[in-house]
């Protein structure tokens, strides 16, 4: 992974890289580094989490097939499946498709977890970029009133991504 600093008036930004494509890290974000699978993760003030996942080319699952589990992990009260809002765009030619829901989060706690984390009062927001090089998956959950602090860096960063 690349990194290159970028000063700007109110502090420094990092700019990331991975499979052919770049990024800005939003302002007050804290990038815990990369792992496997992870290309960035982000912790963001409200005890919220972002990870930016890019598994190989032609690995991870199809966009519909990721939209959907990512559905799958926000429950109501009654355990029923949370309502959720999925909409595709372009950013730089970049195709797009974001989901957001809120709800009880019963995601895994890892890839090969069998453990689920329960969280009330959360708040899940997605999105896969179709880079030339593989999907980049972004992931956005924590705590509803978190989330929604942060919407507006969260939209941030999906709007900086471009080709490298």
């Amino acid at each position: 992974m690349r990194f290159a600093l970028l000063l700007i008036s109110t502090g420094l930004l990092l700019a990331e890289s991975v499979a052919g494509l770049k990024w800005t890290s939003p302002e007050g974000w804290t990038n815990q580094g990369s792992r496997p699978m992870r290309a960035a993760t982000y912790s963001v003030p409200g005890d919220a989490e972002c990870v930016v996942y890019f598994f190989g080319a032609s690995q991870g699952g199809t966009v519909e097939a990721n939209l959907d589990r990512w559905k799958s992990q926000m429950q109501t009260a009654d355990g029923k499946t949370a309502d959720a809002k999925i909409a595709k765009r372009a950013v730089r030619g970049l195709p797009v498709s974001a989901i957001e829901s809120t709800g009880i989060y019963n995601g895994a706690a890892g890839p090969t977890a069998t453990e689920k984390i329960i969280k009330p009062a959360y708040s899940l927001l997605g999105a896969i970029i179709e880079g030339p090089a593989g999907n980049i998956f972004i992931k956005f959950a924590g705590p509803a009133k978190s989330v929604e602090a942060n919407r507006a860096k969260f939209n941030a960063l999906l709007d900086s991504f471009d080709k490298q």
